[in-house]
């Protein structure tokens, strides 16, 4: 040991002392994108400030704009982004150029525990302890900044074009929720959710300092206090340790690390542990963790050896049938007493409305999410939940169960199959008298139509005219005998090889083999003798055209839904047994519209996700007055082909481009005539989805 020593002599040795006076306000600034050599000290401070609690500062350091490193336009057009060519005392840059830089900090380590700042002089070395480690970076607030400029003028600017003339935004109706009791587990999370730091650090107001050089008298003065102020080793205790605890401090004792099994996810439970459980209870916890299985996967699931009648008897305790596959129960998966986690709904209205979309799925294989809340009312996530639980929602085909019908176990069991069945009728009485309904509004509707055969509207004007040319003998004899006073009588028509449809004046969904209401050429109820889906009766009388052309000259644009109101309308306030109209279909309203030559389809672009009805999404525009207005509307129409909406600025653009310089007056009485306003957008009227 002592050969030891003799070969590390001790040179010299040094006097430690802790200095206190700066412990709890000394920062230590690092400059990473700076190289070291490269100081700030000359260069002038013109702001510094600081948020203790967070450690968080920033700086402003002033820029040399006459360097000939310094790119001035640059430097003037990012002044021109951030504050614009207004002048106001909270602009970034007064001078109308970049003139200055700020530096933000970030915290380089959270534990300063182990770092000092120390100063030797005349063999004593002083150590203080520091309060935080900084990184000094540049900050780019100013574009953010300029694109919150950029976003106010383009807002503005689109907000400018809009008419004084527009209409308020609709008041809606608002649905008034009461909050819920927050639990402690819910309060935990929101306290270390990321919005409710970045609020809390955004409440700490800033402190404001004064700035310093380095050969100022100030900082001459402050950098006296890194020096202990006593040197009396009976106040520098923290320094004097007995040998024992000195080495206990450098080598502390090992202390033994308990192994600690990990532990899974309290909704995990592994095969092995599974096992372990009765029969009951493993069939129910796969169950309410699968939520719909078939019986082979279940049987794969448990033991081998596993009795299957066992099992049966098991899994009509906690699940129900529906297509050959088990789905869990709703009162397991939403016990007594509980709540919905989206809604707050008692677990027995939760229970009604998932019994009713299983009941749906013994139907049929796919059901709409919108029925479905029509009917249970409740909120849209527990819809989607329960749908989730059994269903894959496809296009065009609302939501599919998600198991093929297991025909084989229906086969093999048929017994549960109709216990089961019978099971599901007792549900369904209860739940007609919970919501109010009966199976028969529900029974899909099978039709023996092919695929529809889609039909334009020049195609349908064409043979709507020929079948005109063909019916206008018996149409003049017709009008003839009712000028003529005289008594009814029964036109001979020729015979169609099909049932005359019924007369339908109310919105309707479009019927199978059909588009756009219209039966397809190889539908059964397409006339091959007038080429057209409506019998020889159809044809429109003069005086269904006579009321279609002034309607649309008081109206100027009408959906298909609107004009057959307002024909209700009128037909109601005719005297009793002077109406001229008999029987009048969709079909003939439409075709009045088309032969009127004053009227024609505007083919507006609905959004897919549209909730319009199909007949709202028939729209009709005055086409020809003999004005010369008219080539306004028709350049409209054109627009509104394109797009369902547009801005009044779109408009007048177009406008501005066909026909020169065009009055507000024009554009206005071209807007009120043929469109209404929502939102600060213009659609044809009847087309502001709901």
């Amino acid at each position: 040991m002592a050969s030891g020593d003799d070969d590390d002599p001790i040179i010299e040795e040094i006097d430690v002392y802790l200095a206190k006076s700066l412990a709890d306000k000394l920062y230590l600034f690092q400059y990473p994108v700076r190289p070291s050599n490269m100081t700030y000290d000359d260069v002038n401070h013109l702001a510094a400030k600081i948020k203790p609690k967070q450690q968080r500062v920033e700086l402003e350091i002033s820029m040399d704009i006459m360097s000939p490193n310094y790119c001035r336009s640059k430097g003037e057009q990012i002044a021109l982004n951030v504050d614009g060519t207004g002048y106001d005392e909270t602009n970034t840059y007064s001078a109308k150029v970049m003139d200055k830089q700020t530096f933000s900090s970030i915290q380089a380590t959270t534990n300063t525990s182990r770092y000092a700042a120390a100063v030797l002089r005349k063999g004593e070395l002083h150590v203080t302890p520091l309060m935080g480690i900084l990184q000094m970076r540049p900050s780019f607030s100013y574009l953010d900044k300029a694109d919150n400029k950029t976003r106010e003028r383009e807002a503005a600017n689109e907000g400018g074009d809009s008419s004084q003339d527009e209409a308020e935004e609709e008041a809606k109706a608002i649905t008034v929720r009461f909050a819920r009791p927050e639990s402690e587990q819910a309060r935990q999370r929101r306290i270390q959710s990321y919005e409710f730091l970045q609020k809390k650090q955004a409440e700490e107001p800033w402190v404001h300092l004064s700035y310093h050089g380095v050969k100022d008298g100030r900082s001459e003065h402050e950098r006296q206090y890194l020096f202990c102020q006593s040197v009396d080793a009976s106040e520098n205790s923290e320094l004097v340790k007995t040998p024992k605890e000195y080495l206990a401090m450098l080598m502390p004792p090992l202390t033994e690390e308990k192994v600690v099994k990990p532990v899974g996810p309290s909704n995990v439970l592994s095969m092995a542990q599974l096992r372990t459980l009765p029969l009951g209870e493993q069939v129910k916890t796969l169950m309410k963790n699968v939520k719909v299985m078939p019986f082979a996967n279940l049987m794969g699931l448990l033991a081998s050896g596993t009795d299957s009648t066992s099992v049966l008897r098991c899994i009509q305790q906690v699940a129900l049938l529906v297509q050959g596959n088990w789905v869990v129960k709703s009162d397991v998966l939403y016990p007594k007493n509980t709540f919905s986690a989206h809604s707050g709904v008692p677990a027995e209205v939760l229970c009604r409305g998932r019994d009713f979309v299983m009941w749906r799925f013994t139907l049929e294989r796919s059901v709409m999410r919108k029925e479905i809340a029509s009917v249970i009312k409740l909120p849209p996530e527990d819809v989607k939940e329960f749908l989730e639980h059994v269903a894959a929602p496809r296009a065009n085909r609302g939501w599919e169960f998600l198991l093929p019908t297991d025909v084989d176990f229906i086969e093999k069991h048929p017994d549960v199959a109709h216990r089961q069945n019978m099971l599901w009728l007792g549900i369904q009485s209860k739940l007609e008298k919970v919501f109010n309904f009966s199976k028969e509004d529900f029974v899909p509707k099978k039709s023996a139509q092919s695929d529809p055969v889609h039909i334009s509207g020049e195609q349908r004007l064409k043979m709507a005219q020929e079948r005109a040319q063909e019916k206008q003998s018996s149409l003049q004899k017709d009008l003839e005998a009712r000028r003529g006073g005289s008594s009814v009588r029964v036109k001979q028509e020729p015979v169609s090889d099909r049932e005359d449809e019924p007369m339908d004046t109310s919105s309707s969904s479009i019927p199978n083999g059909s588009v756009n209401g219209y039966p397809s050429a190889t539908s059964p109820d397409f006339d091959h003798a007038n080429s057209n889906g409506g019998s020889p009766t159809n044809t429109p009388s003069p005086e269904l055209q006579d009321f279609v052309i002034k309607t649309f000259r008081k109206h100027f644009v009408l959906t298909l839904n609107e004009l057959k109101r307002l024909f209700n309308l009128h037909v109601a306030s005719m005297p009793v047994g002077r109406s001229v109209f008999h029987s009048i279909s969709d079909h003939m309203l439409q075709d009045a519209i088309l032969l009127s030559q004053q009227c024609k389809q505007i083919m507006v672009p609905f959004p897919a996700q549209t909730k319009a009805a199909p007949d709202e999404q028939k729209v009709f525009g005055l086409w020809e007055t003999g004005e010369d207005f008219d080539k306004h509307r028709r350049l409209l129409y054109d627009v509104f082909a394109k797009n369902y909406r547009v801005r009044r600025n779109i408009i007048q653009a177009r406008l501005a481009q066909e026909f020169g310089d065009v009055s507000k007056a024009d554009i206005d009485r071209l807007l009120n005539e043929c469109c209404s306003s929502h939102a600060g957008m213009w659609y044809l009227k009847g087309t502001i989805q709901s």
